[in-house]
């Protein structure tokens, strides 16, 4: 039986994708496995111009890894006004425990500065157990996270401004 590929990034079923043109967003990258966090900028970065948001209102800044995603977040929300933060990164499983304790701290650390700032803070950060993953999720054949977070960055912006309206 043969297994269908599935492009991850298809948001055909996944209702109306809001306008981006009136929000601002940050984009904080992780320079780590660049190959892959650079390919997920682009997808990222095109999503965002794509459905509407204006190259001034997208603000992107490096950093050295993963780890420090939490950080950069929370940097950007101190310092800018912003309507949603995207993390990008990308973590590839080794022969150490050391995968384990860098998704973990950078999961509950990007939840924690959505929470602190109650500002969308998107988890676009791939955690894979091998380099052919992370390439079939960054542009491959599964589509691009990077989009995916764009997207989700956009309809949270747009929830969160509807919420504030009422």
């Amino acid at each position: 039986m043969a297994t269908q590929l599935k492009n991850l990034s298809d948001f055909s079923s996944g209702g109306e994708i809001p306008s981006a043109e009136n929000f601002s967003f940050g984009i904080v990258v992780a320079e780590w496995n660049a190959e892959i966090t650079n390919a997920l900028y682009e997808g990222a970065y095109n999503s965002l111009i794509k459905y509407g948001a204006k190259p001034d209102n997208i603000h992107s800044y490096p950093v050295p890894g993963s780890f420090e995603l939490t950080t950069g977040a929370e940097l950007l929300l101190k310092n800018k006004k912003l309507d949603a933060v995207i993390t990008l990164g990308c973590v590839i499983q080794g022969e150490t425990r050391h995968f384990d304790f860098i998704c973990d701290a950078v999961a509950n650390g990007v939840t924690n500065v959505a929470i602190k700032y109650s500002k969308p803070v998107i988890f676009g950060v791939l955690t894979t157990d091998n380099q052919q993953q992370a390439i079939d999720r960054s542009g491959g054949k599964h589509g691009n996270k990077g989009d995916e977070a764009a997207v989700t960055a956009i309809k949270m912006a747009k929830l969160n401004e509807t919420l504030q309206a009422r």
